[in-house]
């Protein structure tokens, strides 16, 4: 056949995407198709089960021509059963760790426009639970092993992929029992998490492209309030949810004090050359030493970087009384708090009492299984990791491929994530992926989670040429 013939037949496997970089048709049909199953197995705690997901992906792998011996499904119950797949390589560099969550935050039918729990494309868009957080991303990632298997790639590296339980809750984390209980299957140099939408633009614009190097940590606690009540008739001043009510409002009025990190400060540093006016000034300030405590706090009236310089605490539940026209005897809050590396949830309770500034006001610690304690971890958060050019240089390289003047700016994530378990552990982890959602329509665990189609290819393509470039050499 001529040579015209194949040419014909390669420009029929590509189209260009929405920034001039093509993408392969038949790896984003089989993401598409990966990302569809998925979204339309319940993986949620409450009737859904994670164990499915994960027979059903390694149907897929072993259809792909993975054996049997590359997988495995294992975990501590029936419903939360996680997959680990190997993509064997040469052996000259240490393993890298790919991670995702199965599991997804509940969804009600009645709040959304779309059944939460079917795969629906409409203009433009593709709607269901885990669009954005995060079976985009484990579709993804599968698709892109799936891919290097069917060329043949031998990456210069093992590649494992790890897709977890109990993310989002519950008291099976995943990655955390893998770790614990089979540290040979996952262990790595470090770790690529894809639980992020990390090219962030504006009405479908492009801004920039944010790697997470570093998370806060995250910590509940229990605020109880308790006094002897009394007949509604007979107002007084100290019933518990007064006592409770006040507390809060001094919490909300309290700042904890700015702080940046390593990765912190890098953030800035490039963020100050994508923005403009004072607010780049003010980025430019805060680096100095000392930083400019006007600039930060300017900075800080934006509620994603007051939380990006700031430990954060804020209510989230609220409950109390036990009878329309009894005084409430008892009232209790959650409190979550996001804390910067570097500090404990022991040291953020000590500071909560503090603030509160009620010695009658009683201050726990909910941890992970939901139980309450008087007492916090004293774990600091861990130190970010150093930005490894490993990880760093093919990373800006097929940024610009496919984003053209793009800029990478390395973050801190205000959530948190399985990367959390991994730092731990002693892996470097970074969050890593080519989706893009806009700033408006950031609907991870929201009403009528969604993610654009093309945003959905587009990452699809940038995280398989990463990969392979990461583990060509």
């Amino acid at each position: 056949m001529s040579r015209g013939f194949f040419a014909a037949i390669g420009a029929a496997l590509l189209w260009t995407g929405p920034c001039g970089a093509e993408t392969d048709q038949a790896s984003d049909a089989l993401a598409r198709d990966i990302f569809k199953q998925l979204i339309e197995i319940d993986t949620t705690e409450s009737s859904g089960n994670v164990t499915k997901a994960s027979e059903a992906m390694a149907q897929r792998l072993n259809a792909a021509g993975f054996a049997a011996s590359e997988m495995q499904i294992l975990g501590p119950d029936d419903r939360k059963k996680n997959l680990v797949v190997r993509l064997k390589g040469t052996g000259k560099h240490k393993p890298i760790l790919l991670i995702g969550h199965l599991d997804v935050v509940e969804a009600r039918r009645s709040d959304w426009s779309t059944d939460p729990f079917k795969f629906v494309e409409k203009n433009g868009y593709i709607y269901g639970r885990g669009t954005q957080d995060m079976k985009n991303g484990d579709a993804i990632m599968l698709a892109t092993l799936i891919r290097l298997k069917k060329e043949g790639f031998r990456p210069s590296r093992d590649i494992i992929l790890a897709l977890t339980a109990d993310e989002e809750g519950g008291s099976s984390n995943g990655i955390e029992w893998l770790l614990r209980h089979h540290r040979e299957l996952v262990d790595a140099q470090f770790v690529l998490n894809h639980d992020s939408n990390s090219v962030l633009s504006e009405h479908g614009k492009p801004v920039y492209f944010e790697m997470d190097g570093t998370e806060k940590v995250y910590a509940d606690y229990q605020l109880t309030a308790v006094n002897r009540g009394g007949h509604s008739s007979v107002p007084i001043p100290d019933n518990a949810i007064y006592e409770l009510s006040a507390a809060l409002m001094r919490l909300s009025k309290y700042e904890f004090p700015f702080e940046l990190n390593s990765v912190t400060r890098g953030y800035y540093e490039r963020m100050s050359s994508i923005e403009t006016g004072q607010r780049a000034a003010d980025m430019r300030a805060i680096l100095k030493n000392p930083p400019d405590t006007a600039a930060s706090e300017r900075l800080s009236r934006d509620p994603v970087d007051h939380s990006m310089m700031h430990t954060t605490c804020v209510a989230t539940r609220l409950e109390g009384g036990h009878a329309n026209n009894a005084l409430p005897q008892r009232a209790q809050a959650t409190v979550n708090c996001r804390i910067l590396p570097g500090h404990s949830p022991e040291e953020v309770r000590g500071i909560l009492i503090k603030v509160l500034a009620d010695p009658k006001l009683r201050v726990q610690y909910i941890d992970e299984s939901g139980q309450v304690q008087d007492t916090a971890p004293g774990r600091r958060g861990y130190a970010p990791p150093p930005l490894d050019p490993q990880v760093m240089q093919p990373l800006d390289t097929v940024v610009d491929q496919m984003w053209p003047g793009l800029k990478v700016v390395p973050a801190m994530s205000t959530g948190s994530s399985d990367g959390l378990f991994t730092a731990a552990a002693g892996l470097p982890t970074y969050v890593i992926s080519g989706v893009a959602v806009d700033r408006d329509n950031d609907r991870a665990h929201g009403q009528d989670e969604n993610v654009g189609v093309q945003s959905f290819y587009h990452g699809n393509e940038f995280f398989y040429r990463y990969i392979k470039a990461l583990t060509a050499d």
